[in-house]
């Protein structure tokens, strides 16, 4: 059981570190133009909100060239593996055209429809537009990470990101604050410097691809391949499960930022505080998840259900003491963390008040995260979207706008409905996984 932990812990940090660090792109977005004040903080978090979703769903479907890759590279299929990152990068860039037209066509004209202030409407749309020259480097980068982590080089992909998070700060500081000559742009200065960011990160590795002889022994980038359309449909099939598990999970927090603009922009400032914050310490159980499916699957592949099974709960376990930490932090020090966002009391003291309700749901995050991956290494994906989709969108945001509308909950009732949607998500996904378990167990080829 000791190595078990050894070689989870293994898999497991370097996913957390490359989780972190994309995530602190969004992190200092909303927490730098927070700095600069309170409308270009709801700007940039109705902007995420749109953004976010549409990025997380879509470039999940380019999670599909991982195990392309995985298959072939242990086949010894080189020239095979040179051909599916091509054609990945193909889709990548077509799929970033469609995002990039539809945003310049529909964004603004959402935001109008909003009940928003003219300010946060100007910031959000113009933020979006900054943010859109980023997707061709951002959808080129999921292909090509996802093509280094099948070769086992997950430290690699670790690297890259970790440069992400002080290259974005640097330009979050020039642009939203106008320093050393550059324009001050606020809220959008952040969507301008993401775009950069990415930009930069993509040139970074496609380096590291021509340098490094384990990559460049690949030729990924010579010898360009013409359009597969047969290869490209094989990458889009396997991948839109996966992409769309991710948007439904991603969007219901998406969905309730954008419900929540008829309530003011202190009320969008103070709930988008408390959900960027816990959403880093989701980072934590998301990337117990990622490491579960890898365990897990390795382990089913090879007939060890046993193992699987312990993993699986390992993954879970892991997740659940961290979340009691979690908890600690978001009650001990919720005013403290509420103050460093904002230095509007008005916010402050609204964002104290979601912060209680987001400890309340660390549990079910905790346990809801690990078994969804667990279950993706029984490759049981088909099921487990359902039930999410059952959990999130027809109870949990339904709940949440019940209690929001015709109680005097208010804002917080929508709290209220994540956390029932994620409560019965973590208990029907946990049962599906004992039931799943039960099924392999008469097959176990090795005994406790």
């Amino acid at each position: 059981m000791k190595n078990k932990w050894s070689k989870m812990i293994s898999i497991i940090f370097p996913i957390l570190i490359t989780q972190v660090a994309m995530n602190l792109i969004s992190f200092f977005d909303v927490f730098m133009s927070s700095r600069y004040g309170t409308d270009d903080l709801a700007g940039v978090s109705i902007g995420s909100s749109i953004w976010l979703p549409v990025y997380t769903g879509l470039a999940g479907i380019l999670l599909s060239v991982s195990p392309l890759v995985a298959q072939l590279s242990g086949a010894k299929n080189k020239k095979e593996v040179r051909f599916t990152v091509q054609q990945g990068i193909y889709v990548a860039i077509g799929l970033a055209l469609i995002v990039f037209i539809l945003l310049q066509l529909i964004s603004h004209a959402f935001l109008v429809r909003m009940d928003l202030e003219p300010a946060v409407i100007r910031i959000a749309s113009e933020y979006l537009f900054s943010m859109s020259f980023g997707l061709f480097p951002l959808f080129i980068y999921s292909t090509i990470r996802s093509y280094i982590d099948a070769l086992g080089m997950t430290r690699v992909t670790m690297f890259i990101t970790l440069m992400s998070a002080p290259i974005n700060v640097l330009f979050n500081y020039l642009f939203i604050f106008g320093k050393f000559g550059f324009p001050e742009l606020g809220g959008v200065g952040a969507g301008v410097a993401s775009a950069i960011t990415y930009w930069l990160i993509l040139g970074i590795s496609l380096w590291i691809l021509r340098t490094m002889p384990t990559f460049s022994e690949y030729q990924i980038l010579n010898g360009w391949s013409k359009v597969s359309f047969g290869k490209m449909k094989e990458i889009i099939t396997l991948g839109i499960p996966i992409g769309i598990s991710i948007l439904a999970e991603v969007s219901i927090f998406s969905a309730v930022t954008l419900m929540m603009g008829k309530y003011g922009t202190e009320i969008i400032s103070a709930h988008q505080i408390a959900m960027n914050f816990t959403s880093l310490l989701y980072m934590v159980p998301l990337s117990v998840s990622m490491g579960a499916t890898i365990l897990v699957g390795h382990e089913v592949g090879a007939k060890r259900y046993h193992d699987a099974k312990q993993y699986s709960w390992m993954g879970v376990t892991a997740a659940v003491v961290f979340s009691f930490f979690s908890i600690a932090i978001l009650l001990l020090f919720r005013g403290q963390i509420a103050s460093l966002y904002s230095s509007d009391q008005a916010v402050v003291s609204l964002a104290i008040q979601f912060f209680v309700f987001a400890a309340l749901f660390q549990l079910s995050d905790a346990i809801q995260a690990p078994v969804q991956g667990a279950l993706r290494g029984y490759k049981d994906v088909n099921v487990t979207f359902i039930m999410a989709i059952i959990s999130y969108w027809i109870i949990g945001l339904p709940t949440g706008y019940l209690l929001s509308e015709y109680t005097d909950l208010g804002p917080f009732g929508y709290w209220i409905g994540l956390i029932t949607g994620l409560t019965i998500g973590a208990a029907t996904l946990s049962g599906r996984l004992l039931r799943l378990q039960a099924k392999r167990k008469s097959n176990d080829s090795v005994q406790a």
